[in-house]
């Protein structure tokens, strides 16, 4: 096992070779949960953009063409790398990004898993012959890699949200320049010395750190980038979609969520209040994910909500090294900020705060787990992701009424439901307008299943079969005369 400070890469990996900014110019690291720096990264903008995207753009003339058996085996060496150093990797996440320990060491086994995933998903990337009008010709559909893809990643899941994109983009044979977020980018630079350890070839996965208007518009406006993956906010989402449009770019968009909670009279409170806890809590609220509204049922409504501040209380803060913390620090001050006006917005409009409802004594950006009851659709958290500890629990009568309410928001990513009613299971499939389902159950994400949202949480799937298709161009070849 390695030291996390094995993997804490503090230059930018252009076309092979670590750098740092033309000029020099570096951007502070801190932990969320000490303040502390953890270094210095490049902050690089469009000339080593610009760089960057033509190393990869070399690399795909051979890349795009290697043996499929090669691009296999990089992948399981890549998926072995970052398990036999799943620990070392797992501290440096929680000391940039702040999340129990536990729940860093969990993001890096899906990311490996990702990796694996598409290592095999690959082999059975076909085409097809399709039956010709005539018998002097063979019609056929073969499909290739894309090109140079851009991926842009977020600071909640910094690791497993490069896996995704760099699984299928490597798996068929694209290069990458990847932008990891500024406030936790070590994550993502690591992924650039695993690969150099396993042996991708210079230029295949470039990675540049530094200000998102120069990285992206230099992303944007190049012809060579064929594709660009991004998740983070529905509102950066939209610009990136307008700026494709000048170099007609594949775009995949995993944007922001506004997740509904149902919790039906007939639900195993237990086991709801189970999946809760997970579905809000994780990464402190701080996922596409998260729970941002608990809809229950008038029958068990009551019962509910105190099950759920009990747990909420239970919940240990703390800075994710410690043994037992459940809940770090948010990300930082502007997060804290947001969660305070969402409860000062439902209090003033009449919601009741049963747990929490402050900043915690540990002081910096922990926060209080938060359960407030009375919510209503005026409230600002009714149409605005939370992103934080915050529990907001709606009262309904009527199925009808629960999935109406559910439906009222731009956003379609996840949703989850508690009900022993198999009907009502199918009707809720039908009637939820989102990606993601679950029912009595309150994780739902795997390697196996598409990933992805409806309406304007984006476009496009992560894993499962449907994830390599963004990444593969369809050519169709007749061939006459026969």
């Amino acid at each position: 096992m390695s030291d996390y400070k094995t993997y804490l890469c503090e230059d930018n990996l252009i076309g092979g070779v670590w750098t740092g900014a033309d000029d020099g110019a570096r951007i502070a690291v801190t932990n969320p949960a000490t303040g502390d720096v953890i270094g210095h990264i490049p902050k690089c903008g469009r000339v080593e953009t610009d760089r960057a995207i033509a190393a990869a753009a070399k690399a795909f003339d051979s890349f795009g063409r290697s043996d499929l058996s090669q691009r296999v085996k990089l992948l399981q060496d890549l998926h072995d790398a970052l398990m036999d150093n799943q620990e070392a990797l797992a501290q440096l996440l929680t000391a940039e990004q702040g999340k129990p320990l536990f729940e860093s060491r969990g993001e890096i086994a899906i990311g490996a898993a990702y990796i694996r995933w598409f290592a095999e998903e690959i082999r059975r990337a076909k085409g097809e012959i399709v039956p010709a009008p005539g018998s002097d010709r063979r019609l056929f559909v073969t499909r290739h890699p894309v090109g140079v893809v851009a991926a842009i990643t977020p600071w909640n899941f910094p690791s497993s949200m490069l896996a995704r994109k760099l699984g299928p983009a490597l798996a068929a044979g694209c290069t990458v320049v990847a932008k990891p977020a500024t406030n936790t980018p070590y994550s993502g630079l690591a992924w650039g010395k695993l690969a150099e350890e396993v042996g991708y070839p210079a230029g295949v996965l470039n990675i540049v750190t530094g200000g998102a208007r120069d990285i992206g518009g230099a992303i944007m406006d190049s012809p060579l980038v064929r594709k660009v993956t991004f998740t983070g906010s529905t509102e950066v989402g939209r610009t990136l979609i307008r700026q494709s449009a000048d170099t007609v770019k594949k775009v995949s968009m995993e944007l922001g969520g506004n997740a509904p909670f149902i919790v039906f009279d007939d639900a195993d409170i237990d086991a709801a209040i189970e999946g809760a806890m997970i579905a809000k809590y994780r990464n402190m609220g701080q996922t596409c994910v998260c729970t941002n509204r608990f809809y229950v049922q008038a029958g068990v409504h009551d019962a509910f909500v105190e099950k759920l501040r009990a747990a909420t209380a239970d919940l240990k803060v703390g800075e994710g090294i410690e043994p037992g913390t459940m809940q770090g620090p948010l990300i930082d001050d502007a997060a804290v900020a947001k969660v305070e006006d969402l409860i000062a917005d439902a209090v003033g409009k009449g919601g009741q705060v049963v747990e929490g409802g402050g900043r915690h004594a540990l002081g910096g950006t922990y926060f209080q787990p938060t359960v407030i009851t009375g919510a209503t659709a005026d409230m600002a958290f009714a149409t605005e992701e939370i992103f934080g500890p915050l529990s907001a629990v709606f009262k309904f009568e009527t199925e009808e009424e629960a999935i109406s309410a559910a439906n009222a928001t731009e956003f379609g990513l996840a949703a989850y439901a508690y009900t022993k009613d198999l009907a009502r299971i199918f009707r809720l499939n039908e009637g939820l307008q989102y990606g993601l389902i679950g029912i009595n159950a309150g994780l739902i994400t795997t390697v196996e299943a598409p990933f992805g949202g409806l309406k304007q949480s984006g476009m496009g799937k992560e894993g499962g079969t449907q994830g390599l298709d963004d990444y593969l161009e369809s050519k169709y070849m007749c061939v006459a005369g026969l």
